[in-house]
């Protein structure tokens, strides 16, 4: 199974710290990619898988038309990989992939975005309640979501590269902030995504159309 990564891999990217510009000498290199598994492979009874582990550490790689499904529901850890600076390995099928990378994002942006942040703040706030104690980690990811969320929706573009707010973020991340103040900010950048749901131009649905172009194309590449 290793050889649909390492031989039909279209897209390799590094996401995560490194990605984010939050990294520092000890950060995990974290790689996520796409794979077109040869189409007559899908001809058989035992169909290819549709994510595999490895081979490398810390590497996640999607068979394509799972990475499509992904990114059409606006999954953020999916979107990352297409906006992210950091490009390990591409092929023309990825630079295709990337060419249309437009075509995944739609008004959902605010749920996901919106949600997985909410999930986050609420698991670090029943931590607390319960121990005492904070994730910090977390709660410096929720920060980051809930930015990026707004961006998206404002600019049609997904901000991975969070550079520009390093020194806050790491702040966060490493206890620097009072709790009170983390969730303050969180309330804020809450109001904010929802003023630019309110304001946003991205359509009300991804375009289906220009993906299924796209896997059709690719495994009519892939039959040779």
């Amino acid at each position: 199974m290793t050889d649909l990564v390492e031989k039909h891999t279209i897209l390799a990217v590094v996401v995560g710290s490194r990605a984010y510009g939050l990294d520092g000498p000890g950060s995990d290199h974290d790689r996520r990619g796409v794979y077109a598994a040869p189409t007559r492979d899908f001809w058989r009874l035992d169909k290819p898988p549709t994510h595999l582990d490895g081979p490398a550490e810390e590497q996640f790689s999607w068979e394509i038309e799972r990475f499509c499904t992904l990114a059409l529901q606006a999954n953020p850890t999916v979107l990352e990989v297409l906006w992210s600076p950091l490009t390990e390995r591409i092929t023309p099928a990825g630079e295709h992939l990337r060419a249309v990378r437009s075509a995944f994002l739609s008004r959902r942006v605010h749920e996901t975005y919106g949600n997985y942040a909410r999930d986050q703040l609420d698991r670090v706030a029943a931590r607390r309640a319960r121990t005492g104690e904070v994730n910090h980690k977390q709660a410096m990811h929720m920060i980051r979501l809930l930015t990026a969320g707004a961006h998206v929706l404002r600019t049609g573009e997904v901000l991975v590269d969070v550079r520009h707010l390093r020194d806050r973020l790491l702040a966060v991340k490493h206890d620097e902030v009072p709790w009170d103040e983390v969730a303050a900010w969180a309330a804020t950048l809450m109001a904010d995504l929802d003023r630019a749901a309110g304001e946003t131009r991205l359509p009300e649905r991804p375009d289906r159309d220009r993906v299924d172009e796209l896997l059709i194309a690719v495994r009519e590449e892939g039959l040779t």
